[in-house]
Protein backbone atom coordinates (compact mmCIF):
# COMPACT_ATOMS: atom_id res chain seq x y z
CA UNK A 1 0.00 0.00 0.00
CA UNK A 2 1.11 3.47 -0.87
CA UNK A 3 1.22 6.03 1.52
CA UNK A 4 -1.27 8.07 -0.59
CA UNK A 5 -3.77 5.06 -0.67
CA UNK A 6 -3.39 5.15 3.36
CA UNK A 7 -3.55 9.05 3.89
CA UNK A 8 -7.28 8.61 2.09
CA UNK A 9 -8.56 6.16 4.29
CA UNK A 10 -10.36 6.66 7.89
CA UNK A 11 -8.69 5.91 11.16
CA UNK A 12 -11.15 2.86 11.46
CA UNK A 13 -10.40 1.45 8.49
CA UNK A 14 -6.75 1.86 8.77
CA UNK A 15 -7.67 -0.37 12.28
CA UNK A 16 -9.09 -3.17 10.47
CA UNK A 17 -6.19 -2.73 7.43
CA UNK A 18 -4.16 -3.16 10.47
CA UNK A 19 -5.62 -6.11 11.69
CA UNK A 20 -6.30 -7.77 8.37
CA UNK A 21 -2.35 -7.56 7.40
CA UNK A 22 -1.42 -8.58 10.80
CA UNK A 23 -3.12 -12.03 10.54
CA UNK A 24 -1.60 -12.26 7.01
CA UNK A 25 1.46 -11.88 8.70
CA UNK A 26 0.54 -14.32 11.12
CA UNK A 27 -0.33 -16.82 8.62
CA UNK A 28 2.85 -16.22 6.65
CA UNK A 29 4.95 -17.65 9.45
CA UNK A 30 2.69 -20.60 10.27
CA UNK A 31 3.93 -21.34 6.18
CA UNK A 32 7.39 -20.23 7.18
CA UNK A 33 7.80 -23.06 9.66
CA UNK A 34 5.44 -25.58 7.77
CA UNK A 35 8.28 -24.66 5.31
CA UNK A 36 6.70 -23.40 2.07
CA UNK A 37 6.05 -19.93 1.74
CA UNK A 38 5.51 -18.91 -2.04
CA UNK A 39 6.73 -15.15 -1.51
CA UNK A 40 8.68 -14.43 1.02
CA UNK A 41 9.37 -10.52 -0.31
CA UNK A 42 5.39 -10.57 1.22
CA UNK A 43 6.52 -9.89 4.53
CA UNK A 44 9.04 -6.94 3.78
CA UNK A 45 5.71 -5.38 2.64
CA UNK A 46 3.44 -6.23 4.97
CA UNK A 47 5.79 -5.00 7.87
CA UNK A 48 6.20 -1.96 5.63
CA UNK A 49 2.45 -1.43 5.32
CA UNK A 50 1.54 -2.26 9.08
CA UNK A 51 4.03 0.51 10.07
CA UNK A 52 2.78 3.27 7.60
CA UNK A 53 -0.53 2.40 8.90
CA UNK A 54 0.53 2.83 12.20
CA UNK A 55 2.53 6.07 11.62
CA UNK A 56 -0.45 8.03 9.80
CA UNK A 57 -3.07 7.04 13.02
CA UNK A 58 -0.02 8.60 15.18
CA UNK A 59 -0.19 11.58 13.02
CA UNK A 60 -4.06 11.99 13.26
CA UNK A 61 -4.06 11.56 16.96
CA UNK A 62 -1.00 14.40 17.78
CA UNK A 63 -2.80 16.81 14.84
CA UNK A 64 -6.03 16.05 17.07
CA UNK A 65 -3.64 16.89 20.40
CA UNK A 66 -2.86 19.94 19.05
CA UNK A 67 -6.06 21.68 17.56
CA UNK A 68 -7.85 20.54 21.04
CA UNK A 69 -4.35 22.72 23.01
CA UNK A 70 -5.04 25.11 20.48
CA UNK A 71 -8.96 26.10 21.45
Amino acid sequence: MKLKEIKELTTDELIQKEKVLKKELFDLNYQRRVGNVEKPSRFSQIKRAVARILTVIRERELENERSKKNK
